[in-house]
């Protein structure tokens, strides 16, 4: 389970997401925050280029493509959010003695990441449930 917590009840707007024993600062940009981190949109954009990197190393690896450097820019436009479309352009450099064909295979397995079919393709439901509050009869 990931825990997303408040740092400072008394102020302030950054949160620490706690998942599996690792921390991750979150906050909301000025003017509304104090940018203390990366705010959802960069952490949800940010998972995309991580798991094409991820994907595209891991499939090097197995088929023996010698790849040394792998960078994915996300670049992100959310101009037309509210009517239902947010729009992620990836730009992917890879280094490495590999032959044109291998380039190309590396970069068509990015577009087959998990996290890009996730987003792309899966219908996503989210529940949200409230638990009782401290002091509650029912949460004591």
């Amino acid at each position: 389970m990931i825990v997303v917590e408040r740092i400072d009840p008394q102020g302030g707007t950054a949160h620490r997401i706690h998942i599996r024993g690792h921390e991750i600062v979150a906050d909301m940009s000025a003017p509304d925050g104090q940018d203390a981190g990366p705010d959802p949109h960069d952490l949800y954009d940010a998972a995309l280029g991580a798991c094409k990197a991820m994907t595209m190393l891991w499939y090097a690896q197995r088929n023996d493509i010698p790849i040394e450097d792998i960078h994915v820019g996300v670049v992100r436009d959310n101009s037309q959010e509210r009517q239902g479309v947010y729009k992620l352009t990836t730009r992917i450099a890879v280094t490495g003695p590999m032959s044109d064909e291998q380039h190309d295979k590396l970069i068509a397995v990015a577009a087959k990441c998990p996290l890009h079919k996730l987003m792309a393709e899966v219908e996503t439901q989210i529940e949200t449930i409230a638990v009782p509050r401290v002091g509650d009869p029912e949460g004591a």
